[in-house]
């Protein structure tokens, strides 16, 4: 191996580090060190003048080992790596030392010793930068197709942007419909315009696509490989409705006996045992709830499979495991809506006539199981005082501490569509109204002109007449400051918050994905990497990312598609080489690193030794730490480069 010659650069960034840590002292530290042959500062390295400096120095000084001291690797490391190779450099002879987050952001008090902390790091850097070697990256062939989990209006804007592109992709969707809550929504925020009439052809389109091959009633069972070679099992349950045959007609609905609660209508109607979710759904086809059906044969009952001329009905059918195989992956997986039963103060499921914003957006609907009109749960009467109550299960220490974004302007639409349809009071209380798109705020304040009554404070109990079931609301307005009480209201309306589903702690398990702390799927980075997630190849949009409104869930299943049309478009990408290595005269073939590897990317091969396939493997290390013969090591990361950084961290004068 040549001897090492290296260069420091320190970044300056801006004030963040200067302003805290003494660079000035840092360089000095640095004199004599071993294998330096050059310390650069610049006030912004990641800049073009500042590449341009480390280029100019990696030529003149012929340097072989690069030590960048700036922000967190995860912000510029590419940046960096790629000005390496621009200059024909091995990008991995890179080594960056974090002194913004892990310095002087969090040592703004005391920069004496943030100068001190941040010598030891650029000198630790500089004593792995020694031990670096020259890695190359393995080529992926990336297969043009993807699979799209969620079939909501962000896996349905995915696919057609993919599709039109001319990529195959498979879309995945657990409902019998696709279409997600948007379909189930009456007008969208703050245009007043029909939801259905903005989603239903969106809908149609992707039904009818050549390039997309739709999976309903289907949930992803497990998932192998790796980006650009995924294999995908998909479990579809039974419809026992022959798509190819049924023509909608209705027959068999029409004499089905059975009626049990709409799901689609938020339980506010029912449908039959046999049934279509809406109008528009997509397929159009029928299904078979068997779970509530009478029985399926003539002597029980059978009267749908009679009635059907098609010959549509098959009791028969079964569930089945779709295999396939795609190079991306796109996950839309959606929301839910808060349960409001765990807010036991506000009567939800107790009180007939305190509801949630989701039931009341059926209520308006014309297609909703009110025709449009919002009534009391109790009597079916036009409510003429109602009361929203703002971020339930949202901004709260006890259930969600987060956001949902959508409450405020839904309820603002909802409010006044009530206003402007009954003519009704309408009180909307609330802790901050969040108002931040485009016409959002005007939306709001016309809402108000219109006779709206917002109200800033908190709701602490709601109380209800048994013989009336009208409601009294107890709270208090913060910008009086003062108790408030609300008598003889008939209808309480709860803009519950989102929260993720169920189905995301599956998806994340399959696909191994991390969940960010309020359980909605975690990205790579949050302002940088937004759809990107820290699997190659996987991608995250919409609310399956967490909290958004239309326009931003549109635009986020975009760049997600963007994302995945740059992968396919290449056709291979280069992998990065933090891959660990086995060494077969130390392996024992024990198998315990397959056993611990959270990526199955260790399998035994045809000598019975480990061997690790580089373009699953992560580089976490948890194989090397387990191996009890040592013959596993993690490239870029060994044992020998972690320990020259501890050496030299208590080699340091620490006084």
């Amino acid at each position: 191996m040549p001897e090492k010659r290296i260069g420091v650069f320190l970044c300056h960034c801006g004030s963040n580090i200067a302003g805290v840590v003494d660079i000035n002292k840092v360089k000095e530290s640095l004199k004599g060190v071993p294998n330096v042959e050059v310390v650069e500062d610049y006030k912004y390295v990641c800049s073009k003048p500042g590449q341009q400096i480390l280029k100019d120095a990696i030529a003149k000084n012929r340097l072989n080992g690069i030590v960048i001291a700036s922000c967190s690797p995860r912000m510029h490391e590419p940046t960096f790596r790629q000005t390496l190779r621009e200059v024909g450099m091995n990008p991995f002879l890179l080594e960056i030392a974090n002194i913004r987050e892990h310095v002087s952001w969090i040592h703004s008090d005391n920069p004496e010793a943030a100068t001190k902390k941040a010598i030891d790091l650029v000198k630790m850097a500089v004593a792995r930068a020694r031990l670096l070697v020259a890695l190359d990256e393995p080529e992926v062939k990336i297969r043009k197709s993807t699979l799209v989990v969620g079939g909501g209006i962000a896996g349905i804007s995915a696919s057609l942007d993919l599709a039109d592109a001319g990529f195959k992709v498979y879309l995945v969707e657990k409902e019998p419909s696709i279409g997600g809550k948007m379909s189930r929504w009456d007008k969208t925020f703050p245009t007043l315009d029909c939801s259905s009439c903005i989603l239903t052809p969106r809908m149609a389109e992707v039904g009818s696509h050549p390039n997309v091959e739709l999976f309903t009633m289907a949930e992803v069972e497990d998932v192998q490989g790796f980006v650009g070679n995924f294999e995908v099992k998909i479990r579809q349950k039974p419809r026992y409705v022959i798509a190819d045959k049924c023509t909608s007609c209705g027959d068999c609905s029409e004499i089905c006996p059975v009626d049990v609660p709409s799901e689609f209508d938020a339980n506010l109607s029912y449908r039959k045992a046999i049934y279509i979710p809406f109008a528009q759904a997509v397929p159009s086809t029928y299904l078979l709830d068997m779970d509530n059906c009478l029985g399926v044969d003539a002597v029980r009952c059978g009267k749908c499979k009679d009635a059907c001329e098609a010959e549509a009905i098959n009791y028969d059918d079964h569930e089945r495991i779709i295999e396939i195989e795609v190079g991306t992956i796109i996950v839309a997986t959606g929301f839910e809506i808060f349960d409001a039963t765990k807010k036991e103060e506000y009567g939800y499921g107790v009180f007939p006539n305190v509801v949630n914003m989701a039931e009341v957006e059926r209520m308006l609907s014309s297609a909703g199981p009110t025709t449009g009109h919002v009534v009391r749960p109790s009597d079916l009467q036009e409510p003429q005082k109602v009361v929203y109550i703002q971020c339930v299960g949202s901004r709260d220490e006890r259930t969600n501490k987060y956001c949902s974004r959508i409450c405020c302007m839904t309820a603002i639409k909802q409010a006044r569509m009530i206003r402007d349809k009954l003519g009704a009071e309408v009180y909307v209380f609330y802790i901050d109204l969040r108002t931040f798109g485009k016409g959002y705020e005007e939306f709001y304040e016309a809402t108000a002109s219109a006779g709206v009554t917002f109200v800033r404070g908190r709701v602490g109990e709601i109380l209800e007449n048994e013989k009336t079931h009208l409601l009294t609301i107890r709270g208090e307005d913060t910008l009086l400051g003062q108790p408030i009480e609300l008598r003889d209201v008939d209808l309480v309306v709860l803009s519950t918050g989102v929260v993720a589903p169920e189905s995301a702690k599956r998806i994340a398990h399959a696909l191994n994905l991390s969940l960010s702390p309020d359980g909605f799927l975690l990205e790579a980075h949050p302002k940088l990497r937004p759809v990107d997630s820290f699997n190659d190849g996987i991608f995250v949009a919409g609310m399956a990312q967490g909290p958004k409104d239309i326009p931003d869930t549109v635009a986020q299943a975009k760049a997600a598609a963007a994302g995945a049309m740059g992968l396919m478009g290449k056709g291979k990408i280069n992998v990065e080489p933090y891959y660990s290595v086995v060494d077969e005269d130390k392996c024992a073939g024990c198998q315990v690193c397959i056993s611990v590897c959270p990526y199955n990317a260790i399998v035994l091969n045809e000598r019975g030794f480990a061997e690790v396939n580089p373009a699953l493997c992560k580089g976490c290390g948890t194989c090397t730490a387990t191996c009890a013969s040592g013959a596993i090591s993690s490239q870029h990361y060994t044992d020998g480069q972690i320990s020259a950084m501890i050496s030299e961290y208590l080699a340091q004068d620490k006084t």
